[in-house]
C-alpha cells in the first residue's frame, strides 16, 4: 500500500460521510431547505449554471478516464466521477426549479458514492499485487 494514497482515500471517505450527514440533516430541516432555495432567482441561476458546468465537466472527465482504464482502480475512479456528475446535475436542477429536494438528493448521492468508492479503493489498495 502506497503511503501517499492511503490518507487521500481516508480523507475522501470522511468527506463522503460528511456529505451524507449534511444531506440527511438537510432533508429533515425546514430551515436548511429554505436556505437552499431562498437566494434571489439570479443567484439561483448562477448556482445552477455552476453546478451544471461542473456536472458536464465531470461527465467528460469520467468518459475520458473510463475509455482509457486498463485497471480496476481506474474504473472505480471513473465510475466515481459519473456519480458525482449525477449529483452535481441534480443540484443544478434543484436550483433551477427552486426545490430543495434535488439538491438534498445530490448531496446524498455524492456522499454515498464517495463513501462506497473510497471503501473499494481502500480494499483494493490493501490487496497485494494491485498497483496504484
Amino acid at each position: 500500500m502506497s503511503r501517499g494514497r492511503f490518507p487521500s482515500n481516508v480523507l475522501a471517505l470522511l468527506l463522503g460521510v460528511l456529505a451524507l450527514v449534511v444531506g440527511t440533516l438537510a432533508g429533515w430541516s425546514d430551515v436548511f431547505n429554505a436556505l437552499l432555495v431562498s437566494p434571489a432567482p439570479f443567484v439561483r441561476f448562477l448556482l445552477a449554471s455552476a453546478a451544471g458546468l461542473l456536472g458536464l465537466t465531470l461527465v467528460l472527465r469520467s468518459a475520458e478516464q473510463l475509455s482509457a482504464a486498463d485497471h480496476p482502480l481506474e474504473l472505480i475512479r471513473g465510475v466515481r466521477l459519473v456519480f458525482l456528475a449525477v449529483a452535481a446535475l441534480a443540484a443544478a436542477a434543484g436550483w433551477l426549479v427552486g426545490s430543495p429536494l434535488p439538491i438534498v438528493a445530490g448531496l446524498v448521492i455524492a456522499g454515498i458514492d464517495v463513501v462506497e468508492t473510497s471503501v473499494f479503493l481502500l480494499v483494493t489498495a490493501a490487496r497485494p499485487g494491485i498497483r496504484q
